[in-house]
């Protein structure tokens, strides 16, 4: 089986965080709805990489637009990441290998249109093709007929899945091609959100203007500008906005954000750039926070480019990760908001949940002799010269990565071994990745879908899984993953799962950097700010003057 689905046990109580693009300004003013107070608030963002399709949205930005328009069968608490039913009336099953779903009545969605089993089935059919390339589509690979739908080669066989049965208005069935216990917490990602019948029937329309069902509507779009979406007042959950809508600004500088916050400009940056921290406090006083997050951030590699996967290319690798003086780059560029990684997970996890320090060893430590050796054991920097990838519009990455080249300049002994190579904006950075186009290491930060320990290696590491960027392919990684899957004992799973990272250790398949703290900074105008378990700010929780 390719890449199937992100998590297999239950959502654990823990935070987490992302790593976001930035970009340019302006108040909020205009707007309202009865009941969810009366003034908008204006937010930085920046340009989603692909149109606002649930199973085509793979990063942060399109993310946070799609978690204010949509509620799925699941929804994870904004404060614990507990998976606990939204849509989902009862998830049943006998046998961990078919669920029978109940959805709630008196669901719609915003057009008015009644959220129904087939919203699910149409829905998920659709992410799972193969012929509508969408990038989260592996996220229905446990559904029965996935092979069919979506083969990893050869045609097409089928056009819809056959694990999925419409068994009335608000019931539907979902048979797994295996047992997988915990499945229903799954169902709270972005991915598996219903649709409206306009989203098939007329395509076009509903990209330029998407229509969803949860707490807010998408009024507005000017690519590069903004994004402005207000209250959706007949919202029928429990969750419903204290707002009256948000203007999602787009900047290309979150220096610039930082800048507009202070000015009055804007009400909330939810990346507090490198360069302020060290006046943050001054600046903002209890209008800052900075909270443990699920993100790691690392350095990946073109494996697909024949310089970087030789035998001796995993030494350089290992001695890029030992010429990296991490201690001294989150304690100087990040003020201690960022925590020297030593495995390629997050503790927020825990131990149980399958973090394991020190798991990466001596390769994470900063030793710039051993580091030097290595790398000219293994043939040297492929191409003469290590560049580093990243966008340039936001997270402070210049800062980092300059840090990162100089460690590893002094390391060598030479200032010109290693340079930055800055791309414009996230999504020009993204479509490179994409491409397959890059030829030495780029920036891969990881913002978890779950706070479960498979969400930090399948999606990045098993063959031809849909975030694995640089093409790296093991197959003992694959089978212990596959393994892993199949347990139904949770303490089982998360070992198999960490000898699976193990092979990423042994073969340096990423540099580990460090973990990220999330981070929010708002105006006065603003009350009741706080970031989810993903780090995304709970913009429905948010109230206005």
């Amino acid at each position: 089986m390719r890449a199937v689905t992100h998590a297999t046990w239950p959502a654990l109580a823990a935070a987490a965080a992302l790593t976001l693009t930035a970009c340019g300004g302006g108040g909020g003013s205009d707007g309202g709805g009865s009941g969810s107070g009366d003034a908008v608030l204006s937010a930085v963002w920046g340009d989603p990489q692909n149109p606002l399709e649930p199973a085509n949205t793979n990063e942060v930005q399109g993310g946070k637009v799609l978690g204010m328009i949509f509620r799925g069968l699941k929804q994870y608490d904004p404060r614990t990441g507990k998976a606990e039913n939204a849509l989902a009336e009862s998830i049943t099953t006998k046998d961990s290998q078919t669920f029978t779903i109940k959805v709630k009545k008196g669901w719609t969605f915003s057009n008015g249109e009644p959220v129904t089993a087939a919203s699910f089935v149409d829905a998920w059919n659709y992410g799972a093709s193969l012929k509508n390339n969408q990038k989260n589509a592996y996220f229905f690979g446990y559904i029965d007929g996935y092979d069919k739908v979506h083969p990893d080669s050869g045609k097409q066989t089928a056009d819809t899945l056959s694990g999925l049965k419409v068994v009335d208005d608000h019931t539907f069935t979902v048979k797994l091609s295996q047992k997988f216990s915990t499945f229903p917490d799954t169902l709270g990602y972005v991915a598996f959100a219903p649709l409206p019948k306009a989203f098939f029937t007329d395509h076009a329309a509903w990209l330029a203007k998407p229509v969803g069902d949860g707490p807010y509507t998408i009024t507005s779009y000017a690519k590069g500008s903004e994004m402005r979406l207000r209250t959706w007042d007949a919202y029928p959950g429990a969750d419903k906005a204290r707002n009256a809508g948000v203007d999602l600004k787009v900047y290309t500088d979150n220096n610039t954000a930082y800048t507009d916050l202070l000015a009055g400009n804007l009400d909330l940056v939810d990346d507090v750039p490198a360069q302020q921290l060290g006046n943050v406090h001054r600046d903002l006083g209890n209008r800052y926070l900075s909270t443990p997050a699920g993100i790691i951030q690392t350095l990946a590699f073109p494996f697909y480019d024949k310089g970087w996967n030789t035998p001796g290319a995993a030494k350089v690798r290992k001695g890029l990760s030992m010429a990296i003086n991490r201690a001294q780059i989150t304690k100087t560029i990040f003020q201690n908001t960022r925590t020297p990684a030593t495995d390629w997970t997050s503790p927020v996890l825990g131990a149980s949940g399958g973090y394991d320090k020190g798991l990466c060893g001596a390769a994470c430590d900063y030793d710039p002799a051993e580091a030097k050796k290595l790398i000219e054991e293994g043939g040297g920097i492929p191409g003469g010269q290590l560049k580093i990838t990243y966008n340039a519009d936001t997270g402070s990455h210049k800062e980092w990565v300059d840090a990162v080249c100089n460690s590893v300049n002094n390391a060598l002994g030479d200032d010109k071994a290693c340079v930055g190579n800055p791309v414009g904006t996230f999504a020009d950075f993204r479509n490179l990745i994409g491409q397959d186009k890059m030829t030495g290491p780029f920036r891969a930060g990881w913002q978890m879908d779950y706070p479960l320990i498979q969400d930090f290696l399948q999606p990045l590491y098993y063959t031809n899984a849909s975030s694995n960027d640089g093409k790296w392919s093991d197959r003992k990684f694959d089978e212990l993953v596959d393994e892993a899957n199949a347990q139904t004992d949770p303490h089982r799973a998360v070992q198999l799962f960490q000898q699976a990272e193990g092979v990423v250790r042994d073969t340096m398949a990423a540099v580990p950097l460090w973990y990220q703290n999330g981070s929010a900074g708002w105006s006065d105008r603003l009350s009741h700010v706080m970031l989810d378990p993903f780090s995304v700010p709970v913009y429905n929780e948010i109230k206005v003057g």
